[in-house]
């Protein structure tokens, strides 16, 4: 197969740490790559290495089939990426700053301020072009940020958690550009933490942990790998839950859980499934609501790494602040 990214074999230490300790990646042309893993799993080392900024102490990695350190001049002309960081002038505007890019990559001035007016109402920034970015809020940072890393439509688009920070309005627009630019050929490789966001864009997902790929495939292949079916039951009555995982676990051998509102039951298969909701009939539980789900990325996540992403609240928080 032919990849627009390839990295075999890659390792990198820093002193006594290794952040990467033998990472294979590959991403197909007008594909994304989604890299997952908990903070310190050397995500953002892979990025650095991708993006010429860091050299590999050993192994190879391939944009576009340059090598990125043999060739890293022209990996930089063909690729475009956002870090974990807006990298903006405070004292320019938000028009100012696109343009300014728009003119470094060789743009004309006609050039520049179209694609700068565009990405301005793309982004939802039109309200706020002419004030200096320095003025603007840690969201508006971030969407300018990332509009500059499209100013010129990348072959590959490198995005280092580009939502953090991002009201979830921002982050679902977010998730439409990277969605167009790949339908238009840019091959995306997105660190991220937050599953959903795997789940909604990724073609393929490697899982990285202490600096090494523990698990890769497409989400769908991820949950099956981590196996079974769970049965969700919340009942019409809150009161009722510990007698519903009560007639759950007198079903099946696998201990159900009580999940905020609901009982979360593990199945190996659907048969398993029916004879607890037959149990539940005969029982008279009353239901407000049951479905039989795979396993969510999260619980591939912390099967696979014993870590947890960040949570809801966690994510507002941190948009809150």
């Amino acid at each position: 197969m032919k990849f627009a990214i390839e990295v075999r074999g890659l390792v990198k230490s820093y002193g006594e740490v290794r952040a990467l300790d033998g990472v294979d990646l590959g991403a197909a042309p007008g594909t994304v790559l989604g890299l997952l893993g908990p903070n310190g799993a050397g995500k953002t080392t892979a990025v650095r290495v991708l993006s010429t900024l860091t050299r590999p102490d050993a192994g190879t990695a391939r944009v576009l089939g340059l090598d990125v350190v043999a060739d890293a001049p022209q990996v930089r002309e063909r690729l475009s990426l956002t870090g974990q960081y807006a990298g903006l002038d405070a004292g320019l505007t938000g028009e100012q700053n696109l343009v300014l890019v728009a003119r470094l990559l060789g743009a004309s001035r006609r050039q520049a301020r179209a694609r700068a007016h565009e990405l301005i109402e793309r982004f939802e920034l039109a309200h706020a072009a002419t004030r200096p970015a320095g003025g603007y809020s840690g969201g508006m940072r971030r969407r300018l940020d990332l509009a500059a890393s499209i100013v010129r439509r990348p072959e590959v688009l490198v995005l280092d958690e580009p939502t953090t920070g991002l009201d979830p309005t921002s982050r679902t627009g977010l998730w439409e550009v990277v969605r167009e630019l790949v339908a238009q050929g840019t091959t995306v490789l997105l660190t991220t933490q937050y599953l959903e966001e795997a789940d909604q864009l990724a073609d393929a997902i490697a899982v990285v942990d202490q600096g090494r790929v523990i698990a890769s495939g497409s989400p769908s292949q991820l949950k099956q790998a981590v196996g079974g079916l769970v049965l969700r039951m919340r009942p019409a009555r809150p009161e009722s839950l510990a007698q519903l995982a009560d007639l759950a676990d007198r079903s099946v051998g696998a201990a159900p859980r009580i999940e905020h509102d609901e009982v979360a039951v593990p199945v190996a298969h659907p048969g398993e499934a029916t004879a607890v909701m037959a149990r539940v009939v005969q029982a008279g539980a009353d239901l407000a609501s049951f479905g039989l789900h795979e396993p969510t990325l999260d619980e591939v996540f912390l099967t696979l790494t014993g870590h947890r992403t960040r949570s809801g609240a966690e994510q507002k928080e941190e948009v809150a602040a």
